[in-house]
């Protein structure tokens, strides 16, 4: 046991035996997507919860609009 100045210690015995697989892996990894933007584009975007609020705004004005936008 480490004494309490030592926040790890070297080596722990850990028992995986036990271990169940994470039942919300799987849809976690369906629900999440990674996209890189081009670095003009990130120069606007301090976070990504700025670039998810533009990407929301997005999505509302289009589906208000109903012809959709045209992206090429």
């Amino acid at each position: 046991m480490p004494n309490k100045k030592e926040e790890m210690s070297p080596e722990y015995n850990l028992d995986y035996s036990k271990a169940k697989p994470n039942r919300f892996a799987e849809k976690y990894q369906q629900t999440q997507r990674t996209v890189v933007l081009d670095s003009d584009v990130a120069e606007n975007f301090p976070s990504a919860e700025s670039v998810n609020e533009a990407l929301r705004f997005l999505v509302r004005v289009t589906r208000e609009n109903k012809t959709g936008l045209q992206i090429k």
